[in-house]
């Protein structure tokens, strides 16, 4: 099943998750601050979403695109699971 319609449910159907609930929920080894950070540093590829051109604004992540990370972090894990030492 694809991450979207599961994100659907989880989130009420919401078009753009607050980047708070994005890091408690996904990354909860990051604060929210740190994982817009890493956003913006491109060290985690996720696009951030900022509601205005302020620096104060609310952020929060796309739910489509949030699913396709998701989607890609699930395929990259199974395919390097089906390497045959299970090491990349």
């Amino acid at each position: 099943m694809k991450a979207v319609f599961l994100l659907m449910a989880q989130y009420d159907a919401r078009a753009v998750i607050p980047i708070e609930w994005v890091a408690l929920d996904f990354f909860s080894h990051l604060t929210a601050d740190t994982l817009v950070r890493k956003i913006s540093a491109e060290d985690i590829v996720l696009p951030l979403v900022r509601i205005e051109d302020s620096y104060r604004c609310a952020k929060g992540v796309a739910l489509i695109d949030l699913a396709a990370y998701i989607d890609r972090r699930v395929e990259a894990a199974r395919k390097e699971c089906r390497q045959p030492t299970g090491q990349r």
